[in-house]
């Protein structure tokens, strides 16, 4: 009788033992076909994954951050075991067990899909999640499915549960482009994972098992009702007690969510371009973009450079820069508010420490947002009479034994068919060089600039980052600021840092570029060179501290024991510069209009003069 009933039960069972065998032969053929290719294609590699670019201020806090998925990977001690628990618990229970697949979880899968004729029963270890997180698609076939297997395995081999485990913490996607449980903390509740308690931890794990249904910010409710189930799986697998489950599902869950810290964009968005130039520099990019045969070449190593810069910018990386936040606020909200009374009007500053010779505020444009046509470094523009002191009188009296004292005539004079004119078409007749200077006359800086000669004054500038000037520039237009693209203001105010003491270095907003684990990874070590000598600094700045004084630069009031500075007007008015320094300060303003417009009309109300005086306050 007992033989009978166990031969009815064998029958009974036979169909269904006989489903469960041909899904696991189909499983070994696909299995033995793809084995030997896979077992050779297999590499297992960390992906490339894109990290936050965190800037920091001058007191190094956090002022701009760039990014478009939110990562904050941490080493596997510094992920609280409560956390690591909860993820082993509820995915992964024979973790530290298996070598990458748990079988008996795989039969039971299979002969779950079998009955119900479906794949969607799932059997996935922890190490299988990562696989498939990193290589492999999440489309629901036998095939793809072998193919995690082996890769899994695989993994095993290679890494340790340790390392397995510290990666699959770090790259789970905790929806809203958020990557990682360290990530997650700063993301949903504003603090480190380590200050989370373990609610919160255990809300944010609830997260991962469908990013979609269980996104507290649009269903807070379905991702609590998740977080107490992972809750009762603690107390079920003996890890708390009924009584601290209870007490952690009554605790309140408060999300504080974290918003992309983007202040100050004028600045931001030019330490970008600086740490373009930055890596350029380091890596030989500027060498071989110089000795390019052709545009096309020169197109080929721009690309090269972009693509260095794009991987580097990927690693998350950390950028400390000079900028005076206090400083930038004050400079953004005064010159907005200014520009604010005419329509239109455009401007733009750059303000560089004269001690460390660093960029520490800069304005690119009235209500700059971030990647905004900058106007402090590419707002390529003629600078008029505020190139003087840097083409004509420092390279003068560097190479010749005249004084301001000495004579120069100021009326009218004619080099071939180029006439120039002074301001308003005033004709003047014998003054010193200190009033040509004072009152900006022009045809004196061109008979001054013919005394030097064309080619010894544009040597003067080559130690400057003028970036746009030509080789057709080297004519008698160039003494009255007359170019063919123009200068910056940001050059312009690098530039004059050489009359703090005749020494240059280029000034820079980046000091150092880290890497995820603070090691550097550039910098910059250019040496300072001497470019004018004691005696011609000294009389520069006696020059530009009188044109304060008595000439065209009445109105500048800054509280400074020296101020200096010159002023600039181009044709038909379309440009106002000023460029200076103080004890503290070296400083250049520029505004008009982006489509050139006559600005007589305005000129009376000295605009750039009151940003100036702005940008050189102390704070």
């Amino acid at each position: 009788m007992r033989q009978a009933i166990g031969f009815i039960i064998l029958l009974l069972c036979f169909p269904f033992i006989w489903i469960l065998y041909s899904f696991i032969h189909t499983e070994i053929l696909v299995a033995s076909s793809y084995k030997d290719n896979l077992a050779k294609s297999i590499q297992i590699s960390s992906p490339s994954i894109s990290s936050p670019i965190v800037l920091l201020d001058k007191q190094e806090q956090v002022f701009s951050e760039d990014y478009v998925e939110w990562r904050e990977p941490l080493p596997l001690e510094s992920i609280p075991l409560f956390a690591q628990e909860l993820f082993i618990q509820s995915e992964d229970v024979e973790f530290y067990n298996h070598i990458g697949f748990n079988f008996s979880a795989i039969f039971r899968a299979v002969f779950a899909n079998a009955i119900a004729n479906s794949k969607e029963q799932g059997a996935s270890t922890i190490t299988q999640q990562l696989v498939r997180l990193r290589y492999l698609t999440t489309e629901k076939t036998y095939e793809r499915k072998v193919t995690e297997l082996l890769y899994a395995y695989e993994m095993e081999k290679q890494s340790t549960k340790e390392e397995i485990l510290a990666n699959y913490l770090n790259e789970i996607y905790f929806g809203n482009q958020v990557y990682g449980i360290g990530a997650a903390a700063t993301y949903y509740f504003s603090r480190p994972l380590n200050e989370l308690t373990e609610a919160e931890l255990t809300f944010i794990s609830a997260i991962p098992n469908n990013p979609m249904l269980y996104d507290p910010l649009v269903h807070f409710d379905a991702t609590k009702k998740r977080q107490e189930l992972l809750i009762d799986v603690l107390v079920k697998n003996n890890k708390i007690t009924a009584t601290d489950g209870d007490a952690l599902k009554a605790m309140p869950i408060v999300l504080h969510i974290k918003t992309k810290t983007q202040l100050y964009p004028a600045y931001s968005t030019y330490v970008m371009e600086e740490l373009k130039n930055l890596i350029a520099y380091k890596e030989g990019f500027l060498e071989k973009i110089a000795a390019a045969q052709n545009e096309h070449q020169k197109h080929f190593f721009d690309k090269e450079l972009q693509s260095r810069v794009s991987e580097i910018s990927t690693k998350g990386i950390t950028i400390y820069t000079a900028l005076d936040p206090a400083k930038q606020l004050k400079d953004d909200k005064y010159i907005n508010n200014l520009l604010t009374k005419t329509p239109g009007l455009q401007a733009a500053s750059a303000v560089i420490n004269n001690e460390t010779r660093e960029i520490i505020s800069l304005y690119g444009g009235k209500d700059y947002k971030k990647y905004d046509f900058h106007r402090a470094y590419q707002a390529v523009r003629q600078p008029g009479s505020a190139f003087k002191p840097l083409l004509v009188y420092a390279p003068l009296f560097e190479t010749t034994s005249l004084t301001p004292q000495n004579v120069i005539n100021a009326g009218r004079f004619c080099i071939g068919t180029y006439c120039p004119q002074n301001y308003g078409g005033a004709i003047y007749g014998n003054v010193t060089i200190k009033e040509a200077f004072r009152f900006s006359y022009n045809t004196p800086a061109v008979r001054l600039l013919q005394t030097t000669g064309i080619e010894t004054a544009f040597n003067k500038l080559e130690p400057f980052l003028f970036n746009h000037i030509v080789n057709e520039d080297h004519s008698y237009a160039a003494a009255l600021g007359g170019l063919t693209k123009g200068v910056t203001p940001l050059e312009m105010a690098d530039a004059y840092t050489s009359f703090i003491n005749g020494m240059y270095k280029p000034a820079h907003a980046i000091r150092k570029v880290v890497d995820k684990n603070g090691e550097i990874l550039y910098e910059w070590n250019e040496e300072k060179q001497e470019v004018w000598s004691p005696k011609t600094v000294q009389t520069m700045r006696n020059l530009l501290h009188d044109v304060v004084a008595n000439g065209t630069g009445k109105g500048i009031s800054v509280q400074s024991s020296y101020i200096g500075a010159k002023t600039g007007t181009t044709n038909d008015y379309v440009d106002y510069w000023i460029a200076g320094l103080s004890d503290t300060y070296t400083s250049t303003v520029w505004i008009g209009y982006d489509l050139p417009k006559n600005m007589k009309p305005i000129e009376s109300k000295k605009f750039h003069h009151s940003i100036f005086n702005q940008i050189m306050k102390k704070n």
